[in-house]
């Protein structure tokens, strides 16, 4: 008999009051090539599962597993994988794979490849007991680093990082934050380890009280003007509205980029009012292996606070809906 498993499932998009996520049973999948069969630990719940869930992230495939921020042992080999070893405690992330042969993978922007593939889209992801992934985009990670706490690094922090160097924030410049959830409050103390003054912008009266306690200079609503002009600005709320607003905020040369794979329709820029003066609109297009060694090698030697609301693996459908309702304080996390 095939050994069996439980996993969730995005088995109808929609409203996430429809129900669009379900407890279902899968065999246990089998490694090939590559691959390894990882037991998986505990996995964060990102908002682009909440965007997969509700449609916004158009499905890849039917009936996908969601969850790219996981933690695991490897439990089985692939017949070409010897990178790890039964055992190996490991990390995977959203970038599953791509050709390594076009000229973006060639030119060190991976994350560009046409062909690149996604954990928790193109293939199955980490809400589930066990999932597979190819041992040349997995990582190590170290024991010293608690299981719960290392699952939001995997994409919030990595991705809060490669977003920070798409915003090009000067040395001991002034940074905008604008939404402060799971990514954003990582994102924040990298920023302030490296002698940044950050200004958050956020709905939520939590996050903002959250915001202040990690350091940040200051707290204000979303649409709210920071208390002096940015040098950089990082917008983390999937809202379109919120560029303009960015974009005003910002210094003469500065620069805004938008960290995230979906944001609701921008209004219309006014080219002397937000453009003018050299200021930059950027977009952050998911992240290299080398942007996730390189966060996981600063948050192994800095003290982070992640900031974690647990969830049982029974409850990943009221994971995603208290994302959805702006009721998760930091990065939601399952608990296998």
């Amino acid at each position: 008999m095939e050994p069996m498993m439980d996993a969730w499932a995005v088995t109808r998009p929609g409203p996430i009051a429809s129900g669009p996520l379900s407890r279902v049973r899968r065999r246990v999948p089998e490694p090939r090539g590559h691959e390894l069969l990882i037991e998986v630990l505990a996995c964060a719940v990102c908002r682009t599962d909440l965007h997969l869930a509700e449609g916004d992230l158009a499905p890849r495939r039917p009936d996908t597993v969601p969850g790219h921020e996981v933690v695991g042992r490897v439990d089985a080999l692939g017949p070409h994988a010897d990178s790890y070893a039964p055992g190996d405690r490991v990390g995977v992330a959203w970038l599953a794979s791509t050709c390594g042969e076009c000229g973006y993978c060639l030119r060190g922007d991976e994350n560009l490849c046409p062909d690149s593939t996604y954990t928790g889209w193109d293939r199955d992801g980490g809400f589930a007991r066990y999932l597979t992934a190819d041992e040349r985009f997995v990582h190590p990670l170290p024991e010293a680093l608690p299981d719960t706490t290392a699952a939001p690094l995997l994409c919030a922090g990595v991705i809060g990082h490669r977003a920070l160097g798409r915003a090009e924030l000067p040395e001991g410049g002034v940074l905008g934050i604008y939404g402060f959830g799971a990514s954003a409050h990582l994102t924040a103390q990298v920023a302030l380890a490296r002698g940044a003054t950050v200004h958050v912008m956020t709905r939520s009266r939590r996050a903002r009280e959250l915001a202040l306690e990690l350091g940040c200079h200051s707290a204000a609503g979303a649409y709210d003007t920071p208390p002096e002009p940015l040098d950089s600005a990082i917008l983390f709320a999937p809202v379109g509205e919120l560029v303009p607003t960015a974009l005003r905020a910002l210094d003469r040369g500065g620069t805004l980029a938008v960290a995230g794979v979906h944001l609701s329709v921008i209004p219309p820029l006014d080219y002397r009012r937000h453009l003018f003066q050299e200021r930059s609109l950027r977009s952050v297009t998911a992240n290299t292996r080398a942007d996730a060694r390189e966060f996981l090698d600063f948050a192994s030697g800095h003290e982070l606070a992640v900031t974690v609301t647990p969830y049982p693996f029974e409850s990943a459908d009221l994971a995603l809906a208290d994302l959805a309702a702006d009721r998760v304080d930091g990065a939601a996390v399952l608990r296998l």
